[in-house]
């Protein structure tokens, strides 16, 4: 079972290559180990979370605040998604051919859930029916751009006061009483509207036969987004239990992109559905508390740890 859990540990965990999981277990532990048995160890180890999987969707799906974020992974040659949906405690990866709502529907979490979802816009996600909280690091970056690339002074102004807000939020505990989110709620409207004179919407040119959208810059579908999109980008300030930004979704995906440029590419969907489901068990165990040594070691036991709600 130690082997087992060891060899999983390395190949999933630490994204080890499985010619050097092979040589360690020859040249350390004088165990010969094929290819096949390290992805039969993987294939184990995966058809015994099947109940992690119940229970980490469910948990999620319930939850009071949840982060999602995807990132383009490569499947055999082809692209596809790695989708993720997490919290302080749980973590979710899937993997899909698309991006938008169908594998939202086939993850199986964001269908039912109706709490508070943060994001970075991707706009599938504003198909689910629930609160919806904005990525504030985004808009920082975008922001900076529209300043430095198009001197955007309204950019710089409200980059200026998302920073202040959230520097008084963390000040005052996790959020703002009544009168000073509704001083800073003016504050963001002033500099929108300096915006809309700033950069204001492009004209239609008056030639015969030009129909559909006008084509707007960066900066103004900026604007318009934080224009239109204010709640979403200012929940933080006045519900504790909301981020300023999607930063956790974020890390929680970062190591699948670690994993694409060690590996390169999955070779199958079942390769990336092992590693995914995987993952989300050993990310879940370490924000309890659970070494991945010791969980793998239950897993091969028949067991799962006892996880706080």
């Amino acid at each position: 079972i130690r082997d087992r859990a060891h060899s999983v540990y390395m190949s999933q965990f630490q994204l080890i290559p499985y010619s050097r999981i092979q040589d360690y277990f020859a040249d350390q532990l004088h165990i010969p180990v094929s290819e096949g048995s390290i992805f039969n160890f993987d294939m184990e180890a995966f058809r015994l979370l099947a109940d992690f999987e119940v229970q980490v969707k469910s948990k999620l799906a319930a939850s009071d605040l949840a982060h999602a974020d995807e990132t383009g992974i490569n499947i055999g040659g082809k692209r596809h998604w790695l989708h993720c949906v997490s919290n302080g405690d749980w973590t979710f990866f899937h993997p899909h051919e698309k991006r938008g709502i169908d594998a939202m529907n086939d993850m199986g979490i964001l269908p039912g859930f109706k709490a508070t979802l943060c994001h970075d816009h991707w706009k599938p996600y504003y198909k689910i029916d629930c609160t919806h909280a904005l990525c504030n690091a985004h808009h920082l970056r975008e922001l900076t751009r529209a300043y430095e690339q198009d001197g955007q002074q309204w950019a710089q102004e409200l980059s200026n006061l998302l920073v202040t807000i959230n520097n008084n939020v963390i000040d005052a505990g996790g959020w703002l009483d009544a009168a000073n989110a509704r001083k800073y709620r003016l504050k963001y409207r002033e500099i929108i509207k300096k915006g809309e004179i700033e950069c204001p919407e492009p004209v239609r040119p008056k030639k015969k036969g030009k129909r559909g959208r006008i084509k707007k810059s960066k900066s103004r579908n900026l604007l318009e987004r934080l224009r239109d999109y204010e709640n979403d980008t200012l929940r933080f300030m006045e519900n504790v239990l909301v981020p300023f930004s999607n930063n956790l979704g974020e890390n929680d995906i970062r190591m699948t992109k670690v994993q694409q440029k060690i590996s390169g590419c999955f070779r199958s969907i079942d390769g990336a559905r092992i590693f995914c489901l995987v993952r989300s068990y050993l990310s879940t165990c370490r924000k309890q508390g659970i070494k991945s040594s010791h969980a793998l070691e239950l897993l091969f036991n028949g067991k799962l740890p006892e996880f706080s709600d």
